[in-house]
């Protein structure tokens, strides 16, 4: 890792955005609209009406997680983006720190505008308005254990949020407010993977202190056991999962990770062999090594080498440039693998692998994807898709001692399997009005110092 005291240079000229915090200038009298996209639709939104009282037929039907402000998912166009109502300076700051976490291609919600001058008819002014756009096929933790997940999906959020945790500590990124609640989960071939979606008490720093980084594992370690607990107390979560233990499992997990990745490895000037092997070990996890640090002994007799810059996606770095699908880690390494069984099954291992893919991409992947129900499509990725009939088709062919053709598993997966992605009416509206209740919006809550609400976290976070 970089000792550098300064920035990543592509977060410099991230956002056009000037925080007003120091300022101290009035609310605009007018609407402005700060925005990343083009989109014209923005402008015919009722921004002089509060967010909680916008008509249904703007709204999209979709889980919310629990949050401190009024969130809505709203269609703008043929885009669906998420609106939170925000103070003005917290809204600016969100928006700056997502814009620079995704110059730094971190898994993060897009920041889409912020929209202020915001007043109602009689002339009072509003909240000001974060906008994001809507993580497709993405959901917050409690509308996954809605739907009767098996006994390990704890444990997979839990990896998946560790996972997030190291990537975002790596580039400085003290969060400040680590939960479950403040992420999105994808499905992930058999894992998920997770996305910020709070950025609220963030901060980018050139390099984390260890007391940060331990802050940020600590406060996660805790809102987990309570989010846990509160769905046992709901029944949705299996009584079979301890909720301290996964908590400490998220310890466990990160350290692990951190080390693997940060640690200094010490061999004899013989054993070059180890680089590769440490390299390969971090490949298997999903990081790809950038460039490695490697420094010898005074006395010439041993070799000091660590990672100085690593980044996540090994897998799916390798089939988008094979195929230019872009998906999740763990579907890029099951694809690549349908790919390779492929490559040898049609006796093409001589063949350049870019011609093969694209022949499995037209053979394979395609028409099994295109035969995905049209009311699905928003449900499943079509990555995620492909693998579980790869999956299910393995299932069909052990239970009847023989090859099952694709079209006959996709049938039975569409009957038997997909139906369980949707979330009926009634669960839906239960997550929703459960995300309602825990509305807070007051500026003694998330205000212009909201950093510094904890005094431990703005020791560390400063």
């Amino acid at each position: 890792m970089s000792e550098s005291t300064e920035l990543d240079p592509r977060t410099i000229n991230a956002t056009s955005i000037v925080s007003h915090d120091d300022l101290h200038d009035d609310e605009p009298q007018s609407l402005m609209i700060t925005a990343a996209s083009s989109n014209p639709k923005m402008f015919t939104l009722p921004w002089n009406k509060p967010l909680a009282t916008w008509p249904e037929e703007l709204l999209a039907n979709l889980p919310r997680g629990i949050s401190r402000h009024v969130v809505r998912f709203v269609h703008v166009g043929n885009e669906i983006y998420a609106m939170k109502e925000i103070t003005r300076n917290v809204a600016e700051r969100e928006y700056e720190i997502l814009r620079k976490l995704k110059k730094l291609d971190l898994p993060t919600v897009t920041p889409i505008a912020v929209v202020t001058g915001r007043h109602n008819d009689e002339g009072e002014p509003l909240e000001a308005i974060l906008v994001t756009k809507h993580l497709k096929f993405s959901l917050p933790y409690r509308a996954l254990f809605s739907r009767n997940l098996r006994v390990d999906t704890a444990d997979k959020l839990i990896d998946a949020l560790a996972i997030l945790m190291v990537r975002l500590h790596l580039v400085g990124f003290y969060w400040g407010d680590v939960s479950l609640s403040n992420v999105l989960f994808l499905r992930d071939a058999d894992a998920f993977s997770a996305s910020l979606v709070d950025a609220e008490t963030g901060d980018l720093h050139a390099k984390l202190t260890e007391g940060q980084r331990e802050y940020d594992i600590d406060l996660a370690r805790t809102n987990i056991i309570g989010e846990l607990m509160d769905l046992s107390s709901g029944k949705l979560l299996p009584s079979e999962v301890d909720e301290i233990e996964v908590g400490n499992r998220l310890v466990e997990r990160y350290h692990s990770l951190w080390s693997t990745l940060t640690d200094v490895d010490s061999f004899n000037p013989d054993e070059m062999w180890k680089i590769e092997k440490r390299v390969n070990k971090l490949n298997e996890l999903g990081f790809y090594v950038d460039e490695l640090e490697m420094k010898s002994s005074e006395d010439g007799n041993r070799l000091f080498v660590r990672p100085r810059v690593v980044d996540a996606g090994y897998a799916s770095h390798k089939l988008l440039r094979l195929t230019g699908l872009d998906v999740q880690e763990n579907q890029a390494r099951r694809l690549l693998n349908d790919l390779d069984a492929y490559r040898a099954s049609t006796w093409r291992q001589n063949d350049d692998l870019e011609i093969v893919a694209m022949d499995w991409m037209r053979e394979q992947f395609e028409p099994t994807v295109r035969m995905i129900p049209r009311e699905y499509r928003s449900q499943i990725e079509p990555a995620q898709f492909f693998h579980e009939i790869l999956e299910h088709r393995w299932f069909m062919a052990e239970k009847a001692g023989r090859d099952v053709p694709t079209a006959q598993a996709v049938d039975s997966y569409i009957k038997e399997v997909l139906p369980h992605y949707k979330l009926d009416t009634e669960a839906m509206q239960a997550i929703n009005a459960e995300a309602d209740s825990g509305v807070v919006d007051d500026d003694n809550v998330y205000g212009d110092d909201a950093i510094n609400d904890d005094p431990d976290a703005a020791v560390w976070s400063h």
